[in-house]
């Protein structure tokens, strides 16, 4: 694994950051396999990332888009992950739509819905059952709770090593999130955090011991690529490599 810790000195400067390094990896896949596959985060972090993507010219029919993980509301739901990239950045530039897999939620059973993308990832990465794909750019948050994708605290998605995806529990409430296995199988890894509220759960994810059940994030440790961890000063101001 090659690792990598950068502390910027404001969101500004870690949203231009990882646009470079969104970039660079992009360019480089199509470079090296005439496609490039990214899974998309949530949250209120990455959409001034997603804008300035918007703003980028690239060769858009080579790029897949795919999610690491969505709540269980409908595409046009104000909570959607899907909405929200498509707002800030897909509807703006030509990506055809068959390049764009959101993660269905119309199903009612989310088991059902996670079922259905873990078929589509395995479709379209021809694998066989046993295989594992290798994403790209796989886009991570982190919450405060140490949770990334809908990887959260002492849930049974934690635990699940033979799907690409599956049913996250947010205080009950479904969502759908790849697993921990596919998350370390991409090629590169970047997580964006930013805010002062991020350092206790920073502090316990970067100790040499984590306890990867309450601080999943520290599940992530890619075997064969690259982890990027970029942080504004007020997540990461208190870390020894600060």
């Amino acid at each position: 694994m090659s690792k990598h810790i950068e502390v910027l000195p404001d969101t500004g400067a870690l949203i231009q950051r990882s646009l470079e390094l969104v970039l660079e990896k992009l360019r480089q896949a199509i470079a090296e396999r005439d496609v490039a596959t990214i899974a998309l985060s949530g949250g209120s972090t990455p959409k001034p990332l997603y804008e300035a993507l918007a703003q980028q010219d690239l060769p858009w029919d080579k790029i897949q888009i795919f999610w690491g993980d969505e709540r269980f509301v409908s595409h046009d739901h104000p909570d959607s992950n899907a909405r929200m990239a498509r707002q800030a950045w897909l509807d703006k530039v030509p990506l055809p739509a068959a390049n764009i897999h959101p993660m269905p939620t119309d199903d009612a059973d989310p088991v059902d819905a996670a079922a259905k993308y873990d078929r589509e990832l395995r479709q379209f990465f021809n694998l066989d059952r046993d295989e594992i794909p290798h994403i790209d750019v796989m886009l991570l948050g982190m919450g405060d709770d140490g949770h990334t994708a809908s990887l959260f605290p002492h849930t049974e998605a934690l635990q699940v090593c033979d799907l690409l995806a599956t049913v996250g529990n947010k205080d009950g409430q479904p969502r759908i999130t790849m697993t921990v296995p596919i998350i370390n199988e991409s090629r590169t890894i970047i997580f964006m955090v930013a805010g002062e509220n991020k350092q206790n759960a920073l502090s316990h994810v970067f100790s040499p011991n984590p306890d990867t059940s309450t601080y999943p994030s520290s599940l992530v440790h890619p075997e064969h690529g690259e982890l990027w961890w970029l942080l504004d000063q007020a997540a990461g101001a208190n870390l020894p490599q600060a």
